[in-house]
Parts: structure tokens; C-alpha cells; sequence
């Protein structure tokens, strides 16, 4: 009868915490990407599920320049080399 308990006891702690993890919202594949004009710049601002992750900076002049998300504070650091990038960034493509 114990052992009966146990099994239930854990077969609805099993249910519960799989409903949690299907309430949660699911990842989207692609980035959201808002592009503006600041002054004499372009400014790209990618986000998944609302979170800004990455912005990239286009000015007029000079090369463009990203700032990557480095904590879930809000806090950036900027990124003029790919190597270390923590978003794909591939050029296929320019002229």
C-alpha cells in the first residue's frame, strides 16, 4: 500500500511538471528585427521571444559594429570581431 502511494505521488509530480514545461512559450526559429534610423546611423535590434539579444549599428560612415546581450540584465558588450559572436552572422553575399 506504501509503495502504492509513492507511485502515485510521483506519477503526479511527473504530470504536473510536464504540463508546466508545454505552457511555456515556445522558441521561435527566426529572430524578430527591428530596423530604425538614429541620426546618421541605421540601427538593427534582433530579439527571440521578446528578448533583445543582439543590435547591430550601421553608420554612414565607418564600418558596421554589433552590441551582443552579454547577461539577462540588459547589459551589452561591443563586438567588432566575429570571432567569439554568440549569433550566426554569415556573409553570403556583397557588392
Amino acid at each position: 500500500m506504501r509503495t502504492l502511494g509513492r507511485a502515485l505521488a510521483v506519477t503526479g509530480l511527473a504530470l504536473v511538471m510536464s504540463q508546466a514545461v508545454m505552457a511555456q512559450a515556445p522558441v521561435t526559429a527566426e529572430p524578430d528585427v527591428v530596423i530604425r534610423q538614429e541620426g546618421n546611423r541605421t540601427v538593427e535590434e534582433y530579439r527571440v521571444n521578446g528578448f533583445l539579444y543582439a543590435i547591430k549599428v550601421i553608420p554612414k560612415s565607418g564600418p558596421p559594429y554589433y552590441l551582443v546581450a552579454v547577461d539577462d540584465e540588459g547589459n551589452f558588450m561591443r563586438s567588432d570581431q566575429p570571432e567569439g559572436m554568440r549569433i550566426p552572422s554569415w556573409k553570403i553575399f556583397e557588392w
